[in-house]
């Protein structure tokens, strides 16, 4: 209980106020967010400010149910950004090394996704350079392949990176576009995710508004 209500007070003082008003974000699509899961939110990652923003789109009463899949290398590297990582954003550890068994890489997400959580996994792997998309990879595929009855969702951020560049600790304002795509159709190998995705996020690219920033 602590935990959640650390994470809704995050959210709701700091956060919130960040995302929605200083960043000034322009969205679209976002009644196809899901409210209630399991359901998995595939996003592009350019900046920390994406999980953020993704968070922040949800109602407080909700938050406590969105779990961001992220790097235990990175998260986990010393107690306080563990502490925070886990307190306040509420991250699912991935572990990146290549040692874990495929069975148990991605349990910790199964776990969430029978607990009806909303998960936020970034296809790339990593952050790429500011306002490029990167190779998509198949690791959500094995993450969602036994679960036929959740639903992936694909949303496409721009800005963001230039918000909060990969290495840097503070940001600044800038306008930025977060798309809300349909769910993607039921994919029986990796290959064919991975092409609905690319496919999802060049669409959805279209829709930015910000785009004439990147000239």
């Amino acid at each position: 209980m602590m935990r959640i209500i650390i994470k809704v007070l995050f959210f709701a003082v700091i956060i919130r106020p960040i995302t929605l008003i200083v960043l000034g974000l322009n969205v679209r699509g976002k009644n196809k967010l899901p409210m209630n899961g399991p359901a998995v939110l595939a996003a592009n990652h350019n900046s920390h400010l994406d999980t953020m923003v993704l968070m922040s789109l949800y109602p407080l009463s909700k938050i406590n149910k969105v779990r961001p899949v992220a790097a235990a290398d990175y998260f986990l590297s010393n107690r306080y950004l563990a502490w925070f990582s886990l307190h306040c954003i509420g991250i699912i550890p991935l572990d990146r090394s290549g040692n874990a068994d495929k069975k148990d890489l991605f349990s910790a997400c199964h776990q969430a996704l029978d607990n009806g959580d909303i998960l936020i996994v970034f296809p790339e792997g990593s952050r790429g350079d500011p306002e490029k998309l990167s190779k998509i990879k198949s690791g959500l595929f094995y993450l969602t392949k036994d679960h036929t009855n959740v639903p992936v969702i694909p949303v496409v951020m721009h800005g963001l990176g230039r918000a909060l560049p990969r290495g840097e600790a503070l940001f600044v304002p800038f306008n930025c576009d977060v798309i809300v795509g349909d769910p993607l159709p039921r994919a029986l190998v990796s290959k064919d995710l991975v092409d609905n995705i690319s496919t999802a996020f060049n669409t959805l690219s279209t829709e930015f508004l910000t785009r004439g920033a990147d000239a």
